[in-house]
């Protein structure tokens, strides 16, 4: 997706430990124009109407979520980080590393929001390990709901999350993958 490489390369920022730092539109302050061109990619590289739930994890992929959510016009839920109050015990569960801020958190689902009728497509904002997709995977799985694929803005190709996740025959798609980063570039697939 060109405009979303345009836009990486002019605004995002790199940080030390091979963080892409592009919180300036895409999660945490959002260009909500750029959403809506994601929203609509995801929508033409999913064309399924077999979908019935976009899930995504809590905080920075709900925006992307959302409005894909529209354009597929399904509802869109998203795994809370740690133990709220509002989620009843009886809530699908699974472990999530967070590589960006070196700390481990569970995530969870209530059963009410995902059952073994939906159809979940994932959608996340970045795929690097993947730790956040797997905790996504395993909820899906205990829910006993069927994969029909993952959305992901940006992956870090050079990284082996989009590997691991394409060689159980996943149906991935990354909208920009970047393989490298030299010499202070950005270097894409």
């Amino acid at each position: 997706m060109e405009l979303l490489k345009k836009k990486i390369v002019e605004c995002g920022k790199l940080l030390d430990g091979d963080i892409i730092k592009v919180d300036m539109f895409l999660n945490h302050q959002l260009d909500v124009c750029l959403l809506n061109e994601i929203g609509k990619e995801f929508k033409r590289l999913f064309p399924s109407d077999k979908i019935t739930k976009i899930l995504t994890a809590e905080a920075s992929g709900i925006a992307v979520a959302a409005i894909a959510g529209i354009h597929f016009g399904i509802p869109v839920v998203f795994a809370k980080k740690g133990n709220p109050k509002n989620i009843c015990k009886d809530a699908y569960t699974a472990q999530v590393y967070s590589y960006t801020k070196n700390t481990s958190h569970q995530i969870r689902v209530s059963r009410e929001y995902l059952t073994p009728n939906d159809r979940v497509l994932i959608i996340d904002d970045f795929l690097a390990n993947g730790q956040a997709v797997k905790g996504l995977l395993d909820i899906t799985q205990q829910s006993g709901a069927s994969l029909e694929g993952i959305g992901i803005v940006i992956e870090k190709g050079f990284q082996e999350g989009g590997k691991i996740i394409r060689e159980r025959g996943i149906n991935l798609k990354s909208l920009a993958i970047i393989d490298e980063v030299k010499d202070g570039k950005i270097i894409f697939r």
